[in-house]
């Protein structure tokens, strides 16, 4: 510290004559010695280098140029030294307010430390609080973009839960594509990343077991679907058969009913059944669809899931596949399917219900099935239906079977021809089975006809009141103005097997039309095939029983004259079964294509049969007699008397014929 005086100048440094350096050379060195900029090595080395006893008389010089700067430092020093002792004295005495004012700093700085403390603390706590608010408010944006995340997911477990798994696969996707790439860096958004995989996975394997289970449920609900759409099959059916009787024709009408809802014809169909006798329970209730019976859901679910998976063709190959097996399954009768017609509604039923399911899915779906899928598995089923109903109508001889039957195709093939299935193959097969039906018709006739025939007393008709006159004639077509004039009682020429055979041969005729009722044919056809059917009953059945009747060993001569008489009325009576024929038909007789009767021929046959037989029992019978008599060879003349059995013989002849003379006039 400065004591206030002005500082007393240098006093100048007299030069010492012997130090000078007399030498021009010394003299450079030491000052390049005193300079800081030049290398020291470099001016040593010319010291050294420059003569002989150089570095002698350099260190001479040295020494004597250290005592000249000694006695400046030396002067310089006494010339500082009273200021020097001034400014201790000074600085002793600012010592005592150094330490005042040391105390006082101390003081200041203690108590400044203990506010500073208190604002640190308080600082600190603003920091903490600061950086807790920064990271709340960070929590707060990540959490906005993770809760959406963890919502989308937690709704995907609910609807994986809930079984809504295309809603599932949608939620998968928006996970995918949206979400989790905004929080991508977080561990839980890749443990889901990585978890979606597996629940596609999942998803599918769940689908496809509900279609497994769907394809089993519809194996059982065939048969009902099958029997609810031909039970309104056959109620249409019955009210188209109800407006053709009332407008006395043979159109065919496609028929309109429908799985998928009631229409207004159903009502109608249904007030008809009834007109007609047809009972029905539920009339007036709503029809079960194919909805009702069966929940489709499955198979919708599992086609958009494989869709939305981009595995669309392997559903569609596993679902036809599987489809077509069940249609083999579907199409195998039972053994014994041909002894009852429940056999055959139930085979038809499943038939039914499984392309009605078809039917469905093709309509319900954009691709699933194609219709030439379906025409495929309906061309291979009619393939195996007709050959399976050919071989099982072929064991059947019953015709009421072989009818019903006829009734169960009929309504089979309008059920599946109202979907679109062609029938066409159906119905020739009905025209195969017809014949089989008129087969057995005749089987059971002939045993009718010998019923008949054996039955009958082979005498002519009594008749003992007009009622009982009206009852024969009201069964069989006789007029004979002679007899009817005659009174009562009186008798009939026919026996009682004429009227029954007539009435069982317009039962033949009903019984044949019933199967050609529904054929969608026209009345024409009908009357040719109800022609037909009948000349088969005259000329093969009847005939056949009546040859076989004529040969009998019982029958007798006034037996046969008797069935002469017979077939003479049968035979005028035929002109009344062509009647009855047309009068069902509308169709004349006079036609170009319409077929006659052969009932002429037949029973014309019959009578030259009979004939033949009177003649050859008349020759035994006049043999048998020749041959029982017992001559008298012995006799010597002629007693003027017949033999006794020659006498027996004229009175066999005489009484048979009597007989003959009931025999009609040819």
């Amino acid at each position: 510290m400065s004591s206030g005086r002005a500082e007393k100048p240098l006093p100048d440094i007299p030069e010492d004559d012997g130090s000078r350096d007399d030498e021009k050379g010394f003299g450079n060195v030491f000052a390049e010695l005193e300079s800081v900029d030049l290398s020291l090595g470099t001016t040593l080395r010319s010291v050294y280098d420059d003569q002989p006893n150089a570095h002698k008389r350099f260190m001479e010089k040295l020494e004597v140029r250290i005592r000249n700067h000694d006695r400046e430092i030396e002067k310089m020093c006494n010339f500082h030294h009273q200021g020097f002792v001034d400014a201790i004295t000074e600085l002793l005495k600012v010592r005592a307010d150094a330490e005042k004012l040391m105390g006082q700093v101390t003081d200041t700085n203690r108590r400044l430390q203990d506010a500073g403390r208190e604002v640190t603390a308080q600082t600190e706590e603003v920091i903490r609080c600061r950086i807790q608010q920064r990271n709340m408010t960070t929590t707060v944006e990540r959490l906005q973009l993770c809760i959406p995340v963890l919502e989308m997911y937690s709704k995907l477990k609910e609807q994986l839960e809930s079984k809504r798994h295309y809603a599932a696969l949608k939620t998968m996707e928006q996970l995918e594509k949206v979400f989790i790439p905004r929080v991508s860096r977080y561990r839980f958004c890749q443990i889901m990343a990585d978890n979606l995989p597996k629940l596609r996975e999942d998803i599918k394997d769940i689908s496809m077991s509900d279609l497994k289970d769907f394809l089993e449920s519809i194996r059982k609900h065939s048969d009902k679907i099958g029997e609810t759409a031909m039970k309104q099959a056959q109620q249409h059916r019955t009210f188209n058969s109800v407006v053709q009787k009332q407008d006395s024709g043979m159109g065919y009408t496609k028929p309109v009913y429908s799985l998928n809802g009631r229409t207004p014809t159903q009502h109608n169909g249904l007030a008809a059944a009834e007109e007609e006798g047809v009972e029905e329970d539920q009339s007036e209730e709503e029809v079960l669809t194919a909805q009702d019976l069966v929940d489709f859901s499955p198979v919708y679910r599992c086609l958009h899931i494989y869709t939305v998976l981009g595995d669309r063709e392997t559903f569609e190959n596993y679902y036809r596949k599987q489809r077509r097996k069940q249609a083999r399954l579907v199409l195998q009768p039972q053994s014994n399917m041909q002894e009852t017609v429940e056999g055959y509604r139930r085979y038809f039923n499943q038939i039914v219900g499984f392309f009605l399911v078809e039917d469905h899915v093709l309509h319900s779906t954009q691709g699933l099935l194609t219709r030439a899928f379906t025409d495929e598995l309906w061309n291979m089923a009619l393939s195996k239906i007709t050959a399976v109903l050919r071989t099982h109508s072929s064991y059947c001889s019953d015709p009421d079977l072989v009818l019903e039957l006829k009734n169960l195709i009929v309504i089979f093939a309008d059920t599946l021809q109202g979907y679109g299935y062609p029938v066409n193959r159906l119905f020739d097969l009905l025209y195969e089975i017809r014949d089989q039906y008129n087969e057995t018709l005749l089987k059971k006739w002939v045993l009718l006809f010998r019923e008949i025939f054996e039955l009958d007393n082979y005498s002519p008709i009594p008749v003992e009141t007009e009622e009982d006159y009206k009852s024969v004639i009201s069964r069989f077509p006789f007029h004979d103005a002679e007899i009817e004039k005659q009174d009562f009682p009186k008798k009939l020429p026919m026996s009682q097997s004429v009227p029954q055979i007539y009435v069982q041969v317009k039962e033949f005729i009903y019984a044949s039309l019933k199967f050609s009722e529904s054929l969608h044919r026209s009345w024409t056809e009908i009357d040719d095939m109800l022609r037909k059917s009948t000349n088969l009953l005259l000329t093969r059945t009847l005939s056949g029983c009546l040859q076989n009747l004529i040969k009998k060993p019982h029958i007798g001569l006034t037996e046969l004259v008797q069935i002469i008489i017979n077939t003479t009325h049968l035979e005028q009576a035929c002109k009344y079964l062509e009647d009855f024929i047309t009068n069902i038909t509308n169709i004349s007789p006079e036609t170009v294509h319409t077929t006659r009767l052969y009932g002429l021929s037949t029973f014309k046959d019959a009578r030259h049969a009979a004939e033949g037989e009177i003649y050859t029992k008349l020759n035994q019978k006049i043999d048998e007699f020749i041959q029982l008599a017992d001559y008298d060879w012995g006799m010597p003349e002629s007693d003027g008397q017949a033999s006794g059995y020659l006498m027996d013989l004229i009175n066999f002849l005489r009484s048979t014929f009597q007989v003959f003379t009931h025999l009609p006039v040819s």
